[in-house]
Order: structure tokens, then sequence, then C-alpha cells
């Protein structure tokens, strides 16, 4: 969930499951990864670390190490890795584009949304490329444009009233491909993969749940607190009439589009 094009989270505050929002792509990019038992793994913008749990699992005589920005996703991943009892798993608060990794240390480098973010891309990719060991892989998921995201659109539509341009920078930093590719080569990078991945996203089990989503972001504040009482109703009646119209069965669901991206350090 974009807040405010610049982290894809919800706030420290908000009671959705980003976990659940995500869970089609979670298992799109573990089905992309051949992790081997001994393996070492980099998790980048782990968030509340359930792929870093997941690939730890895999690596059973290895280990993960999840990073991530924010204090309040990392002590929830703490939290459920020792309810999980994965003990083979630990979290950092770290910045990955200038945070002191090992050298040559990991087998394999992941993200889920979380490499769109760095003020310098070519400095953090390649703080990221050290962190490999020879030939070790690079495997993320990035948005494709926000112009693109059916819950970019009608999500700010809704709020705004009118026709929104969508953000292309922030959490859509990544979505030309070209640019994609031309960050990774310059940080090192070989054998440079694109891949379209299309899955919906979950905004809640029903309309005043993805409604509850959406007032988490920052976004969301920021368009509401320009408005009177009066026109804050009118954008939330028009919020939930989206959410009901995306509604089905099985919950709230909006169209999405990513590239699963991966790239090898040279061996």
């Amino acid at each position: 969930m974009v807040d405010s094009g610049n982290r894809v989270a919800p706030t420290s505050n908000s009671t959705f499951d980003y976990d659940a929002e995500l869970r089609h792509y979670n298992r799109r990019l573990r089905e992309a990864l051949d992790v081997e038992p001994s393996d070492s793994v980099l998790d980048i913008g782990c968030g509340t670390g359930q792929i870093t749990r997941e690939v730890a699992r895999l690596a059973h005589q290895g280990n993960a190490l999840g990073v991530d920005i924010s204090p309040v996703m990392l002590a929830q991943a703490r939290e459920l890795s020792a309810a999980e009892a994965v003990r083979n798993v630990r979290f950092e608060q770290a910045d990955a584009q200038v945070h002191p990794f090992p050298a040559q240390h990991f087998d394999l480098a992941i993200s889920r949304f979380g490499t769109m973010f760095f003020a310098d891309p070519v400095a953090a990719f390649t703080n990221i490329e050290r962190a490999l060991r020879p030939g070790a892989q690079l495997a993320q998921l990035v948005w494709q444009g926000g112009g693109q995201q059916e819950w970019v659109v009608a999500i700010r539509e809704a709020l705004a009233g009118a026709p929104v341009t969508a953000p292309d920078g922030g959490a859509f930093s990544l979505a030309d491909p070209a640019k994609a590719e031309s960050v990774l080569t310059a940080a090192g990078f070989i054998d440079i993969s694109i891949t379209d991945v299309s899955e919906p996203v979950y905004y809640g089990a029903d309309p005043d749940a993805g409604v509850d989503a959406v007032l988490a972001l920052q976004m969301a504040g920021e368009v509401l607190k320009q408005f009177d009482t009066e026109e804050t109703e009118r954008a939330l009646d028009r919020l939930r009439a989206v959410m009901a119209a995306h509604c089905t069965s099985d919950g709230v669901w909006f169209d999405a589009c990513a590239w699963l991206i991966t790239a090898r350090r040279v061996s």
C-alpha cells in the first residue's frame, strides 16, 4: 500500500494486514527463489518479515537477515519469528544503501517491494552487490507505473473527487525496465531478467475494512485535511463506493502489476 508515494507500508498505527495485501505477490516471489538449505539470505525492506521467515525455513542449515528502516515493523517481525519458533532469522534496523554488510557474505538477496525508495539507487545496489558472494542472485519485486495500478488510480480519484495524475516516483521509481536494468548494470550486476507479474492486491474483508485501510495512510490524511467536514463526508462516501465496487465474496481486491527482476553478481 503506497503511503504518499514514499513507502509501501501502512502507517505505524494501522491495523491493516500488509502481508495479506500482498499474499499473491509473496507467493510469486517465493516461487522464483532457489534457496539451498545452507544459504545465507538477505531480505531488503523486510517489513514484518513474512518472506524472511519463509526463506529461513528453507535455509534451515543457514540463516536469513531482514533489514528495514521501520522499527515498528521490525518489532512485529521479531515477535512473529519468536511465536513461530523460527530461530535462524534475525532483523536489523538499517538503510541498505549505506549499511556496512559483511563483504561477499550472502548467497541470495531478495526484496518484496523494498528497493524503490533509495536516494541513490546505484549506490544502494552497489552496496548490496558487495554483500553478495560471487555468482549470488538478487531477486526483487518492484511496482510498475502508478498509472497502471488500479488501486492507485481508483483510490486517489475517489478521495480527490476528480481525475488525478498518478505518481511516478517513490514506490514507482523502478517502474521503467530500462532504468531498472541501467541501475543494476551500473551497480555491477549481470544476467538481468525483468518479468511481468500481475496479481491483485487485497484491501480487507469488506468495504468498511477497505476504507479503514486507506484512512491509515498518510496520503489520505493529506488529501482530507484540505476538506471541510461536508467535503470529507463526500470523499468518504466516494471511497466507500469504490471499495464496494471492488468487493467480492473473498474481500476487496484491486488489480495491480509489478516486475520480477532477477540479476546475478559476477562469479
